[in-house]
C-alpha cells in the first residue's frame, strides 16, 4: 500500500508533529511504500523571507531523519523540487467550487483568528489534493483538522474521474483518534502559526522556557489537581504507557506537587526521549553532501512516479504530452 504525507517548514518541529504524525511516519516506513516530503510550498502560505524558507526547509530535512526517517526505505523529497504538481493543482482547480473553498475549516479558523486571507491560503486545499493524487496515494495520514482537505482530494477526484476517466486513485484517511490533536502550551492545538508549541530540538533552556509557559490553574501544591483538564498532563501522558499514565493521573489526583513540579517532570521526560535524536541530528548537520544525495535520490524517484501521472493526464485532457 502507498501511504504518502508531508509537513510544513514553517517553524521548528514540535510535539504535535512528532505524536500526530512523525510517530506514524516511522511505523508506517516499516511496513508500507512510504512517500513523504518537505512541503515548502504549503509553508507559503504563511512566508516570512527567503532566509527563513531556507533555514526551516533545512531544519525539516534534518529533523526528520534525526527522527528515523530512513531513505532506503522512503521516498523523501522537498515538494518543490517535484514541479509537477504546480501543474497538477492548476488542472485540479477546475474540479472544486469557490463555495466549497470557503467551507474549507483551516481558512475559516485562520481568518477568524485575524491572518490575511491570500488566494494561497485559499486554494490550499487544491494543491495538497494535487500531492496526493499526483503519487496515486492509497492512505493519507492526516490529523482531524486535515481530514476535511482529504475529503476535498477524494471529491476533485471523483468528479475528474466521472468527467474525464478513471485517472485517480481515491486516497483513504488514517487518523489516530488518541493522539490526533495535540495541545499546546496555551491549550488550543498545538500549531507553528499560534506560537504555542514544544519545539523537539530546542536547548534546554528553550524546552524549559516553554513548558514553564503552560496554561495551568490557581490550585495550590496541596490541592489535587483535575488531571483530565490539565493541559500538562494531556501532553505528558502522550509519552506515557497505559499504566505509567494512571501513575501519574493519581499523582495530579492526590495533590502535594504544584504546577511547576508538574512541568519540570515534563521537562525530563521530554529531554531524556529525545536525547538520541539530538545527537544524531548534531551528527547529520556535519554531513551536508550525504543529506543533499539522499534529497536528490528521493527528488528522482518522486518526478518518476510523478511523469507518468501528469503525461497520463495530460493525455486525457488532451495537452501535448
Amino acid at each position: 500500500m502507498r501511504v504518502l504525507t508531508g509537513l510544513q517548514p514553517s517553524g521548528s518541529l514540535h510535539l504535535g508533529n512528532y505524536f500526530s504524525a512523525i510517530k506514524k511516519i516511522l511505523d508506517y516506513q516499516s511496513k508500507e511504500e512510504l512517500f513523504l516530503f518537505v512541503a515548502n510550498l504549503h509553508s507559503l502560505t504563511t512566508f516570512q523571507n527567503k532566509e527563513s524558507l531556507v533555514q526551516f526547509t533545512n531544519d525539516a530535512v534534518l529533523d526528520l531523519l534525526a527522527l528515523g526517517v530512513d531513505p532506503k526505505q522512503t521516498v523523501f523529497w522537498i515538494q518543490s523540487e517535484v514541479p509537477e504538481v504546480n501543474e497538477l493543482t492548476w488542472i485540479l482547480s477546475q474540479c472544486i467550487t469557490v463555495p466549497q473553498l470557503q467551507l474549507a475549516h483551516s481558512y475559516k479558523d485562520k481568518v477568524a483568528k485575524g491572518f490575511s486571507p491570500s488566494g494561497g491560503l485559499f486554494i490550499y486545499p487544491i494543491l495538497m489534493g494535487a500531492d496526493i493524487l499526483l503519487f496515486s496515494s492509497e492512505k493519507v495520514p492526516v490529523g482531524k483538522d486535515q481530514k476535511q482537505h482529504l475529503e476535498f482530494a477524494r471529491d476533485i477526484a471523483e468528479k475528474f474521474n466521472s468527467q474525464f476517466g478513471p485517472a485517480f486513485q481515491l486516497p483513504e484517511p488514517d487518523i489516530a483518534e488518541e493522539t490526533a490533536i495535540v495541545p499546546g502550551t496555551d491549550g488550543a492545538k498545538m500549531s507553528k502559526s499560534y506560537k504555542n508549541t514544544i519545539n523537539l530540538f530546542d536547548s534546554e533552556k528553550g524546552l524549559k522556557k516553554s513548558i514553564m509557559s503552560i496554561v495551568s490553574d490557581s490550585k495550590g501544591i496541596d490541592e489535587p489537581k483535575d488531571p483530565e483538564t490539565s493541559i500538562i498532563f494531556q501532553i505528558h501522558s502522550l509519552f506515557l504507557g497505559k499504566n505509567e499514565k494512571e501513575q501519574l493521573s493519581s499523582e495530579y489526583k492526590k495533590g502535594g506537587k504544584g504546577y511547576g513540579d508538574l512541568k519540570k517532570l515534563l521537562l525530563d521526560q521530554v529531554l531524556a526521549t529525545f536525547e538520541p535524536f539530538r545527537k544524531e541530528r548534531e551528527r547529520l548537520a556535519k554531513e551536508e553532501a550525504y543529506v543533499q544525495e539522499v534529497l536528490r535520490q528521493g527528488r528522482d524517484k518522486a518526478r518518476s512516479v510523478a511523469s507518468i501521472k501528469i503525461k497520463e493526464i495530460r493525455s486525457i485532457l488532451g495537452l501535448p504530452t
